[in-house]
């Protein structure tokens, strides 16, 4: 039995909600997202979530942040059928560190590329954990909820947290040990602090403390990014810009947009003053452009810089749109830019460059706004 039907919805009196806020709206993004997004087509036996256009790899192929992204949609829809499909074709992936390799044939039959990406992993533990509190037990999995969990959070403090050159510092996957990089928007302090609450290791409490120190550094004059919160896709530990592989970019684009969310969450389960901090900045920012006004990528200074591969005319993207209204809840003098982020995004027509990424972030953002993306109390 679900503890947690949906919807859920909780809202918190530090938060400003939009004026629209309706969970129907994140339901109608979600059975959306379920009929183009989801298939069972080359899940062998289970489903997944496929990508059908892509600029940067094959059609119809799977990543594991897909998979993620469903498990937290599908976990807080109170869709437990479909959290277990997902969860069973990960395990299908599994690599050397126990971890799903990122990148999927579309037919299921291997990796297209091997590794994991610690966003992905992180957002898996966290729907597992999540999953445990709404439903316990174990539903159609061989092992409870919980126990997988806990062991996913472990293999993440294992793999893709440094302990050695540069200690506490979120990796961004299982292969990046000893290399100076790190992804802004992995970054994701709430769920850092559930970690440390379910497996009893408080280091998780110094890689908040680490992440949101790189996260300021990168925010600097050099840059040009000091006071507008505009992340590098890549940075290191001092917080430079780099070019983590060859060709990846560095300014404020497709990862970069979904830091606002990630810090918005931290306000929302813990005020950590420096989320607030990195709110202030980056609400201003987008406020100061408008709703309408946003676009799919920025140079850290805060120009334009539109992704090329986006296909033209360019809707707009809900990863960019989403997050920073999501960011803006924490002051309601952005009451306004929040309710316009809103119907931009309610609209479920920001689908620019990938409409399964922005499908995902569609519902996730409307969850989110709509008082039902919180943790599960115990």
């Amino acid at each position: 039995m679900s503890r947690f039907p949906f919807p859920h919805t909780r809202k918190l009196e530090h938060l400003c909600y939009p004026s629209a806020a309706n969970p129907e709206h994140a339901l109608r993004a979600f059975e959306a997202w379920r009929r183009e997004i989801v298939t069972a087509d080359g899940a062998r036996g289970f489903l997944r979530a496929r990508r059908p256009d892509t600029p940067d790899g094959v059609a119809n192929s799977t990543v594991s942040e897909g998979i993620a992204y469903g498990m937290i949609i599908a976990v807080l829809c109170d869709q437990q059928a479909l959290f277990d499909d997902f969860y069973r074709y990960a395990l299908c992936f599994e690599n050397k560190s126990g971890l799903m390799d990122w990148y999927i044939a579309p037919d299921g039959s291997r990796p297209l590329g091997v590794g994991a990406a610690t966003d992905s992993d992180e957002d898996i533990a966290w729907a597992l954990v999540m999953a445990h509190r709404q439903w316990g037990g174990r539903g159609a999995l061989a092992e409870p909820y919980l126990l997988c969990a806990r062991r996913q959070i472990e293999r993440v403090w294992q793999c893709e947290v440094d302990h050695d050159r540069y200690p506490d510092m979120l990796l961004p996957g299982d292969d990046w040990r000893g290399r100076n990089v790190f992804n802004p928007s992995y970054f994701a302090p709430h769920q850092y602090r559930l970690f440390a609450q379910v497996s009893g290791n408080a280091g998780w409490l110094r890689v908040i403390d680490r992440g949101y120190e790189i996260v300021f550094a990168s925010l600097n004059a050099l840059s040009g990014n000091r006071d507008n919160g505009l992340v590098p896709a890549w940075c290191t530990a001092e917080g430079t810009p780099v070019e983590a592989f060859p060709g990846a970019l560095t300014n404020y684009q497709y990862d970069s947009a979904r830091l606002p969310f990630r810090i918005a969450q931290d306000w929302a389960s813990a005020r950590d003053p420096r989320a607030l901090e990195y709110l202030k900045r980056v609400s201003a920012f987008f406020a100061g452009i408008g709703a309408d006004g946003i676009v799919d990528g920025y140079t850290l200074s805060g120009e334009p810089a539109p992704d090329p591969r986006a296909l033209r005319p360019n809707p707009g993207s809900a990863v960019f749109v989403g997050a920073a209204g999501v960011g803006a809840m924490h002051d309601c003098q952005y009451r306004t830019f929040i309710d316009a982020c809103y119907e931009r995004v309610r609209s479920g027509a920001l689908l620019a460059r990938s409409r399964y990424y922005n499908h995902s972030w569609t519902v996730l953002s409307l969850l989110m706004q709509s008082g039902n993306f919180l943790d599960f109390p115990e």
